[in-house]
């Protein structure tokens, strides 16, 4: 409906793939959010039910990045305009990814900048600690060795992470079969998130010992259980352990702490930092 309403789709067609959404760093708040003489719906809108991926998200204007707050705690946004106010749905898995300083070589003294490393503080302080803290998952990618390219993959075939997560994804259409408004550990929330996802003993003071440790927030502490929950289902447990606990947190941790730390302390955490980010925002799995 909401492709139809933009004129994306051909007269009597209809959408049956999730839909991927890729605006350029150079898009503008209506462009990202909706709006225009009919308020049309944005990016955010069009990626509903599917993925919004925006690279070199630190690139992207500040007044824009703020604007995905809402959409992202909510689900939903608002286009008001003086003809028209109108309410979209706007339920996305934002992925983000971004260079740890504006020449992408901090981690290669060699071919760093002079700055280093405080341009990748500055740099990634373009993301607002608020913005940031709606992040589930934050990897760091580092670069590859020329030499490891030619390497045979190791690593788990991708139809096999797919029948895991088909099998998780079975678990939670279960388990929230009888609650309303929630089919999959995202919308969790409140009650709900407390009677399914609250960990073992043992879970519960490694999370709180982190919490107070790293300063978490609320929204922080409840998508770190949100995450332990869905591992948790990826590995076949139908209760929340402290290794899972500890796998969610380490997603939360490796550039939150930077900027955490006073500015003087930062150089040797950011020296270490890799050549790429990832961000990914689980709204709807």
């Amino acid at each position: 409906m909401i492709h139809s309403l933009a004129g994306l789709l051909d007269e009597g067609g209809i959408s049956r793939e999730r839909p991927f959404r890729e605006p350029h760093s150079t898009a503008s708040m209506a462009a990202i959010i909706g709006g225009g003489r009919s308020a049309k719906p944005g990016e955010v809108s069009l990626a509903h039910n599917g993925v919004l991926f925006m690279d070199e998200f630190p690139e992207f204007p500040r007044h824009v990045l703020e604007t995905l707050r809402q959409p992202i705690e909510t689900g939903e946004v608002m286009v008001a305009r003086a003809n028209a106010h109108v309410k979209y749905p706007s339920r996305f898995m934002l992925i983000a990814a971004a260079n740890p300083c504006r020449c992408g070589y901090m981690s290669d003294p060699a071919r760093a900048c002079a700055r280093a490393p405080e341009c990748g503080a500055d740099y990634l302080g373009r993301i607002s600690g608020p913005l940031l803290d709606r992040f589930d998952l934050r990897v760091d990618v580092p670069p590859v060795a020329y030499r490891d390219l030619e390497l045979p993959c190791d690593s788990e075939p991708s139809a096999e992470v797919a029948r895991r997560i088909a099998a998780a994804r079975d678990r939670q259409a279960t388990r929230y079969a009888e609650t309303l408004h929630c089919t999959v550990n995202a919308d969790a929330e409140g009650s709900v998130l407390q009677k399914f996802a609250t960990p073992s003993l043992d879970g519960q003071a490694l999370l709180l010992e982190i919490a107070e440790r790293f300063g978490l927030t609320a929204r922080g502490y409840h998508r770190v259980m949100r995450v332990a929950r869905t591992i948790a289902d990826l590995a076949g447990s139908e209760a929340v352990e402290r290794a899972h606990i500890a796998e969610a947190a380490s997603f939360r941790l490796p550039t939150g702490q930077i900027r955490s730390q006073p500015r003087n302390s930062r150089k040797a955490a950011a020296a270490a930092q890799p050549e790429k980010m990832a961000m990914a925002n689980d709204s709807r799995p």
